[in-house]
């Protein structure tokens, strides 16, 4: 299931803030302005490690969320009116 990849209006607050210092940092390392080349580079590590990160949560919710699922009582006694509709078949 392939995910639409994330854009900086997309990113949170935070995380626009992030990748504008981690830029910041990659000028800085250079000691010059950084190219566009450049500057795209380090906006997709960042957006790949971003997307890993979320889709790493999402995996761990759908998980919780399936071992969490409703499973029926296996144990009980058969249920007569469990099993019948209330209003009668349509």
């Amino acid at each position: 299931m392939s995910t639409a990849r994330l854009t900086q209006q997309d990113m949170t607050e935070s995380e626009q803030r992030e990748l504008k210092t981690l830029l910041d940092r990659a000028r800085i390392a250079e000691g010059r302005p950084l190219t566009n080349s450049e500057i795209n580079h380090v906006k997709k590590e960042y957006i790949d490690k971003l997307m890993a990160e979320r889709e790493l949560a999402a995996k761990k919710a759908r998980a919780l969320k399936k071992q969490k699922a409703f499973k029926p009582d296996t144990s009980a006694t058969f249920s007569w009116s469990a099993n019948t509709h209330t209003r009668g078949k349509r």
